[in-house]
């Protein structure tokens, strides 16, 4: 950025600072969606991990017992009890995860809410320098810092030092375990009830049709929560749930044959 361009955009940054002393900018719809969908990211995309671990490792399971029995009460069984274990350990997974980023970020706010008290001069310097960091002249830097430290200081420190985009609303470990329990269960139970409602002769290969399909849905999901390609999303699910199920039904048809 030139001389000339950079005191242009400095005056108005000078300009929007101005402005937001004399009236506080309303939250548009647009902002307060996306700001709901911040918050609640790790539950989503716990929900959208979950349904599709259920479905895959599910479908993967009685696909490959079925490969190696033929009662529906053995498959009804295997597939009933690894949806158990299956969602009871991504929901302790995800719970025990979720709470580990949780203790790290009390720790490191709680750290920033005491160099604040002891401090303040040096946290206030560091936020210029962040703000500096953004690509603006020092003189906008150090008005900006003193509106951010006016404002809500923890909050700028969180979101340009820390990462944390809220402070105020972090990430509840709770929810994140038990959407990703019901999600589970929810995926998991799909293959379950499609492999033992339809016929012998077929079940296996609409199960792996149903499946594949469930986890090009979740791929695309996915990339509705991340706001990136859809299809590289499914394309990348329907590869890793093929490959799961061929596996697992080669392992299933071998052990079958030898038992």
């Amino acid at each position: 950025m030139t001389g000339s361009a950079r005191a242009r955009y400095s005056d108005a940054m000078l300009k929007r600072l101005n402005e937001f002393r004399r009236r506080e900018r309303p939250v548009h719809g647009t902002e307060q969606h996306d700001r709901l969908i911040t918050r609640r990211l790790n539950v989503l995309r716990a929900s959208v991990l979950g349904a599709n671990d259920g479905v895959v490792s599910i479908a993967a399971l009685v696909v490959g017992v079925a490969a190696a029995a033929t009662l529906s009460s053995q498959i009804a069984v295997a597939g009933f009890a690894g949806l158990a274990a299956g969602a009871l350990s991504m929901a302790a997974g995800e719970f025990v995860s979720v709470s580990s980023q949780r203790d790290a970020e009390d720790a490191q706010l709680a750290r920033e809410r005491k160099w604040h008290v002891e401090r303040p001069e040096w946290e206030f310097e560091q936020l210029v320098r962040l703000n500096m960091e953004t690509g603006i002249s020092e003189k906008v830097a150090r008005m900006a810092a003193k509106e951010q430290t006016a404002h809500d200081p923890l909050g700028a420190h969180a979101k340009l030092h820390l990462g944390i985009g809220d402070p105020d609303f972090l990430t509840s470990p709770v929810q994140a375990g038990i959407a990703s329990l019901l999600a589970f269960s929810m995926g998991g139970t799909i293959p379950i009830l499609t492999i033992l409602l339809t016929p012998a002769s077929v079940r296996i290969p609409i199960t792996f049709a149903v499946a594949i399909v469930c986890v090009a849905g979740t791929g695309w999901a996915a990339s509705q929560v991340a706001h990136s390609s859809k299809w590289r999303a499914i394309i990348r699910n329907v590869i890793g749930g093929i490959v799961a199920l061929a596996v697992t039904y080669g392992i299933g048809a071998l052990v079958g044959t030898q038992v």
